[in-house]
């Protein structure tokens, strides 16, 4: 068994691609021609985008939508970096909302969170040990 991939359900999956090109640098490795699903390029496991139609299919009673909820979704995506202040500007800069500066932790990792246009939960952090 392995992580294959993540998908997050959103409102507009080419929107979502795009967000997560701008701010992180992930090419876009697969978008379906109804636009309804997406792939980046993030390494060996995939982030995927499908649309809240595709949800809706998959799961008859009904998905909470990030992007419909005032508060973060209980559970993120987690993205590794050496520099964290510089990715924190960057995701800003393309439209992320700010949730919590880079702050150290007590066990020396530097970690911020930022919420994307479509509401998903992004950790920004150091490796652990780092």
């Amino acid at each position: 068994m392995k992580l294959g991939y993540t998908i997050v359900y959103v409102p507009e999956v080419a929107a979502s691609l795009q967000f997560f090109s701008d701010a992180f640098g992930f090419a876009v490795k697969f978008l379906h021609e109804s636009g309804t699903y997406g792939e980046l390029d993030t390494g060996a496991t995939t982030l995927a985008f499908a649309a809240h139609a595709l949800g809706e299919g998959n799961f008859p009673g009904g998905h909470v939508a990030a992007s419909e909820s005032v508060q973060p979704l209980g559970m993120e995506i987690g993205l590794v970096t050496e520099d964290v202040e510089q990715a924190y500007t960057r995701a800003l800069q393309a439209g992320a909302v700010q949730l919590s500066a880079p702050t150290r932790k007590p066990w020396g990792q530097v970690v911020a969170y930022v919420r994307s246009p479509d509401g998903t939960l992004i950790e920004l952090c150091t490796p652990v040990g780092s």
